[in-house]
């Protein structure tokens, strides 16, 4: 991953230029697609058979992470000189609520137990993404694990602070029900707004692990190829995993066409960001699939499993039903008062103090809260999820697939419809893992996640381990810690599925909490937060020697590749 040439002392509060272009591709860039007066990146492999490098900002921060690391494995008793400091990652589920949640715990018993800082990166899809961004709100995070823990148990966020976003939100022509699925993410599942962006931790220092939020591109889901399915954002850059086609990530949303950058537009917030990461429904493929599932499987003996997925399909509309019906209640009132005197006589009412900005007046012709209603409406019954601009539009290259060139806008959902691990940004030389700690949050069967990734892995010539057949056999009640070691520049895999024959007695028991903490369902109230957090910090805290051993593994692994 690290460049050979000598480690810089540069600090990370310095303000260098983020993620200059490699030295080997500047003469292409200045030539072709980078534009320096756009204050951009963007660049890509020039064979995208081979893993794109990591830029720099993000080599740099890895660099002084590495040292937190090196400083946490001499705590554990772990012997490791500082060039064998091993690439570890941890890696959250998607999962809806239980994930977040359940993530919260993992992490706050890594913390008690010495083993957080021994984590250079931090990946996540779906709900485990909601619970990154709340803990990455916080400079210090890693180390404050009990605040952000009690957190969990604030209240929902005021309707006025809810609203005051949804105003400033209106004119953009993206605004959509990703917008509206972020607020509840984060207002009622989180409970905290999130207004910050990604790009403002680009140059703090190393003291959390390194973040990855990952996506994936709808059109690409739905109708290939492959290589233009997974998209990764981190603080420095967002892009195409497969392609190594990234952008700088505040410019994630702004106009290019042929490379080259024709209208900076601010950047995405974490609400929105988070409406992206978590929507599932985005998807009509996929509640085509589940429906059509239960149709099939209702005459056989999974009639049972059918009638849960169907209910939880119906779960999660409810759930987003509900939260729009509270958002228009509370803004009827409000219509009522001004009543209807034609889109002339709005332009005289007086603004109170702490309404939106009087200029959609102008845009609209009628007041924000009326607008917002017309809106919100239009999008729950169009069903209208968000886009993206492409950054890659217009932009020629052969190994480039011109479906994604063709394309002004990308429609980016929630990763865990194609896999619900983050594994893809975590494979091959690129970020060149040794150790994965996969923490299993999922519904359904447990290692569909794992077989699914191995499928992808093996379409796109990547290196995972084998999986020994065999753990099949405890799908409906699985251990709780499985180690699947990694050979040559395959990653070992250790995986901790949430419920398991340790805190479950039996399969049916099993499925009787996945059923109480359904993916789909209300966020949980504060006994269910509590024992859900219970259950996730015991398998930790069970598992932790298991965990240290396959860390000193890791470390004579590293060992031995820079022999």
């Amino acid at each position: 991953m690290e460049r050979e040439e000598a480690a810089s002392e540069e600090s990370l509060c310095d303000t260098p230029p983020p993620c200059p272009i490699k030295e080997d591709y500047a003469d292409h860039w200045q030539q072709n697609v980078w534009d320096p007066s756009s204050n951009m990146e963007f660049r890509y492999s020039e064979d995208p058979a081979c893993d794109p490098f990591v830029c720099a900002g993000e080599e740099r921060y890895v660099r002084e992470r590495k040292k937190i690391v090196l400083e946490s494995l001499n705590i554990l008793g772990i012997e490791c000189a500082e060039n064998s400091v091993p690439n570890i990652a941890v890696l959250g589920s998607g999962g809806g609520t239980r994930a977040a949640v359940s993530l919260i715990g993992s992490l706050y018993q890594m913390e008690k137990d010495s083993l957080l800082n021994s984590v250079l990166y931090l990946g996540g899809v779906s709900g485990s993404t909601w619970s990154m961004a709340y803990l990455y709100g916080d400079l210090e995070w890693s180390i404050k694990m009990e605040e952000a823990r009690s957190r969990l148990m604030d209240s929902d966020v005021d309707m006025k602070e809810k609203l005051h976003w949804l105003s400033k939100r209106l004119n953009d022509k993206h605004f959509s029900l990703t917008d509206l699925w972020g607020l509840m993410t984060c207002s009622r599942f989180m409970k905290q707004m999130d207004p910050r962006h990604l790009s403002e931790e680009a140059w703090r220092d190393a003291t959390n692990p390194y973040p990855i939020y990952c996506a994936i591109e709808k059109h690409f889901f739905d109708d290939g190829p492959p290589e233009g399915q997974w998209f990764e954002i981190s603080p420095h850059e967002a892009g195409f995993t497969e392609l190594g086609l990234f952008v700088e990530t505040s410019l994630l949303g702004s106009k290019f066409e042929s490379g080259r950058l024709v209208e900076k537009l601010p950047e995405m917030d974490m609400i929105h960001l988070q409406g992206i990461l978590g929507s599932a429904l985005a998807s009509e493929r996929q509640i085509k699939e589940h429906i059509l599932n239960c149709v099939k499987k209702a005459v056989d003996v999974a009639r049972e499993y059918c009638i849960r997925v169907n209910d939880a399909i119906h779960g999660y509309i409810i759930t987003a039903r509900n939260f729009f019906k509270r958002l228009i209640a509370a803004l009827l009132p409000k219509k009522k008062e001004i009543g209807y005197r034609g889109p002339l006589a709005y332009g005289q009412i007086k603004y109170r103090a702490g309404c939106p900005d009087p200029g959609i007046y102008t845009a609209y012709g009628c007041p924000p809260d009326i607008v917002l209603i017309k809106k919100t409406l239009h999008l729950v019954m169009n069903w209208e999820w968000g886009t993206t601009n492409n950054f890659l539009y217009k932009y020629h290259h052969s190994s480039m697939p011109q479906k994604l060139t063709s394309m002004e806008e990308l429609h980016l959902m929630d990763a865990g419809l194609l896999m619900n691990l983050p594994f893809p940004s975590f494979w091959g030389e690129k970020r060149d893992i040794d150790l994965i700690i996969a923490l299993e949050y999922s519904a359904g069967d447990m290692f569909d996640t794992l077989i699914r990734a191995k499928k992808y892995a093996e379409d796109l010539n990547k290196p995972l381990p084998e999986m020994n057949v065999e753990v099949l056999e405890d799908k409906e009640w699985p251990n709780d810690f499985y180690v699947f070691e990694g050979k040559e520049k395959a990653p070992t895999i250790v995986y901790l599925p949430l419920f398991n024959n340790k805190n479950c007695k039996d399969a049916d028991e099993v499925k009787a909490k996945m059923a109480q903490f359904s993916t789909f369902r209300l966020p949980f109230s504060q006994e269910e937060i509590k024992d859900l957090l219970g259950l996730a910090e015991e398998n930790m805290k069970r598992n932790k020697e298991n965990i240290m051993e396959e860390i000193k593994k890791a470390v004579t692994r590293r060992e031995n590749k820079q022999k």
